[in-house]
C-alpha cells in the first residue's frame, strides 16, 4: 500500500470512528474553541460514551492484527510471534506463559491484569479461586467460558502476585492489542484497576470507572471490579452484577445470542 493509500485509509477510519462516537452521544467542542489550554486530560478522563443503554453499533473493530489474520488463525500467529518471550524481567520468574483461552471469534472478551500462581502453573488464565468466580459470573450471564475469550494485560505472573509494573505492561500490551484485533469483539469487560486503566489510558480509580460505558478502539468497554477483589469484598458483588446486566442488555440489543446454560 502506498503512502497516499495509507493516508486515505486512515482518514476514512477516523471519519467512521467520529461518526460512531456521535451516534453514541459523544459531542466534541465546536471547531476553533479547543485550545492547548482547554484540552482535556486524556489520561485522567477516558472517553465515556453518553447514553450507555443506547450504544451505537461500532462501524469498525480494533485495528487489524499483523498479516490481517483474524479468529483462530490470527491468535495462533500472535502466539507464535510471542514465542518464548524474553522481553521483560518476568521471563526469569514464570513457569508458563499465560496467553488466553476461549472462543477465537467471541463477541465478548474479558481482560484481567495478570496471571496468578494457579495460572502460572497451568498456562491458562483465571483457573484459581478468582477464576472459578469469574466462571460463575459468566454462567450467570447465560454464557460459558467457551462462548467468550479470557486474557490478561500481562502474560506472565509477577512475583508474589504483586501489581504489574509500567515497563512490563509496555512490553505485553502490544500482544493484547493484537489479540483483540484478531478476535474483533463486539464488547470488552475490563476486570479491575490495571486492565481498565491500561485499555482506557486513565489513572482514575476503578471505583469511579466501573458501571459506565467507555470505548476502546471503537469497541464498547465496561470496566468492573476484578473477581479477586470480590473474594475479599463480597459486598461489591451487587455492583458487579449491575455492570454485567448492562453488558447482557447490550448483547441482547445487538442480537447476540446468549445460550441458556
Amino acid at each position: 500500500m502506498s503512502a497516499r493509500e495509507e493516508l486515505l485509509a486512515l482518514t476514512r477510519q477516523l471519519k467512521e470512528h467520529v461518526a460512531w462516537l456521535e451516534r453514541g452521544g459523544v459531542v466534541g467542542l465546536p471547531k476553533g474553541q479547543q485550545t492547548a489550554g482547554t484540552q482535556p486530560n486524556r489520561a485522567a478522563q477516558p472517553n465515556r460514551l453518553a447514553q450507555p443503554n443506547r450504544l451505537a453499533q461500532p462501524t469498525a473493530a480494533v485495528p487489524e492484527s499483523a498479516g490481517g489474520l483474524t479468529g483462530a488463525a490470527g491468535l495462533e500467529q500472535i502466539r507464535e510471534a510471542l514465542g518464548d518471550c524474553q522481553r521483560c524481567k518476568l521471563r526469569d520468574k514464570r513457569t508458563n506463559i499465560v496467553y488466553g483461552v476461549g472462543n477465537p471469534d467471541a463477541p465478548l472478551v474479558f481482560v484481567g491484569e495478570a496471571p496468578g500462581a494457579d495460572e502460572d502453573r497451568t498456562g491458562e488464565p483465571f483457573v484459581g479461586a478468582a477464576g472459578q468466580l469469574l466462571t460463575k459470573m459468566i454462567e450467570a450471564m447465560g454464557l460459558g467460558r467457551e462462548d467468550v475469550y479470557i486474557c490478561n494485560i500481562l502474560k506472565c505472573r509477577p512475583p508474589g502476585n504483586r501489581n504489574p509494573e509500567p515497563d512490563e505492561i509496555a512490553e505485553c500490551e502490544p500482544f493484547l492489542k493484537r489479540q483483540l484485533a484478531a478476535i474483533r469483539p463486539r464488547m470488552i469487560v475490563a476486570l479491575g484497576k490495571f486492565a481498565a486503566q491500561c485499555l482506557l489510558r486513565s489513572d482514575a480509580p476503578i471505583s469511579r470507572l466501573r458501571g459506565s460505558w467507555y470505548e476502546y478502539e471503537g469497541v464498547p468497554l465496561m470496566p468492573t471490579y476484578h473477581p479477586a477483589f470480590l473474594l475479599r469484598t463480597p459486598s461489591a458483588k451487587r455492583e458487579v452484577w449491575a455492570d454485567l446486566q448492562q453488558v447482557m442488555a447490550e448483547l441482547d440489543r445487538l442480537g447476540i445470542a446468549r445460550p441458556k446454560k
